[in-house]
C-alpha cells in the first residue's frame, strides 16, 4: 500500500485521447502527507530544471520519490496509456523556481515517452504559471485545458509530435517534479549531464 500516492485515484482516473492522450489528477498525494513532503523538498534557488542526483533532501521526499518511480506507478500508467514501461528507465528533475521567460510553447524531447508533473505550490492565486495543454504550436489561447500548479496535482500526457504545451510568464517560486520515462538509460546519462552544465552556469552567474 503506498504511503504518499492515491494509486487507487490514479487507477481511476480516465485518460482524455483528443487531441493527445493525457490525464489529470488533483489531489494524487495524499492530503496528511503533503506538508511532510514539503518540508523535506529540495532547495532549489536557481531556475530551470535540476536533476534529483544533484540534489539534497529529506526522508519523506526520499520516499515519495521511491514510490512514483515504482513499479506499480509504472505498470498503471503504462496500462493507461497503452504501453509497456516496464523496461524503460525513468528520469527525474526538479523544480522550485520560474522565470519570466519560461513556460513557451513545445514539445518535449522524441526520447521522452511519458512526461509526469506533480506540482507543490499550495493554492495558485496567480494567472501566469498555470500549464495549459494546446491544440497548435502558436497560440497559447488555443487550449483544451489548464493545470493551475496547485499542491498534489499530477498531470501526466504521452509525448508524441503534437503535444504542444506552455503557460503565460510567471516569476518566482513555482515547485514542479518532473518524472519521464525515456527510451535508453543512454538518455538519462545525457540529460543529467546537460542540466548539470546548466546549473553550473547557473550557479556563477548569481
Amino acid at each position: 500500500m503506498s504511503a504518499y500516492v492515491d494509486f487507487d485515484a490514479l487507477s481511476r482516473a480516465q485518460v482524455v485521447s483528443d487531441p493527445y492522450p493525457h490525464l489529470i489528477l488533483p489531489g494524487f498525494i495524499k492530503t496528511d502527507k503533503i506538508s511532510a513532503i514539503e518540508s523535506d523538498y529540495p532547495k532549489v534557488e536557481l531556475p530551470g530544471s535540476l536533476p534529483l542526483p544533484t540534489l539534497h533532501y529529506g526522508t519523506n521526499f526520499d520516499q515519495f520519490m521511491k514510490e512514483i518511480r515504482g513499479p506499480q506507478m509504472s505498470a498503471i500508467i503504462g496500462q493507461k496509456f497503452g504501453m509497456d514501461l516496464s523496461g524503460h528507465p525513468t528520469m527525474v528533475t526538479v523544480r522550485g523556481q520560474c522565470r519570466a521567460t519560461d513556460g513557451k510553447i513545445h514539445t518535449d524531447s522524441k526520447t521522452k515517452l511519458i512526461t509526469v508533473l506533480i506540482y507543490m505550490n499550495g493554492q495558485w492565486e496567480e494567472p501566469g504559471g498555470r500549464l495549459r495543454l494546446l491544440r497548435s504550436p502558436t497560440d497559447l489561447n488555443d487550449a483544451f485545458a489548464e493545470v493551475p500548479p496547485v499542491q498534489g496535482t499530477l498531470l501526466v500526457f504521452k509525448n508524441q509530435p503534437n503535444a504542444w504545451h506552455g503557460h503565460e510568464s510567471f516569476e518566482g517560486a513555482r515547485r514542479a517534479i518532473q518524472l519521464n520515462w525515456v527510451t535508453d538509460q543512454g538518455v538519462v546519462w545525457r540529460e543529467q549531464f546537460r542540466h548539470r552544465v546548466s546549473a553550473f552556469f547557473k550557479r556563477r552567474s548569481h
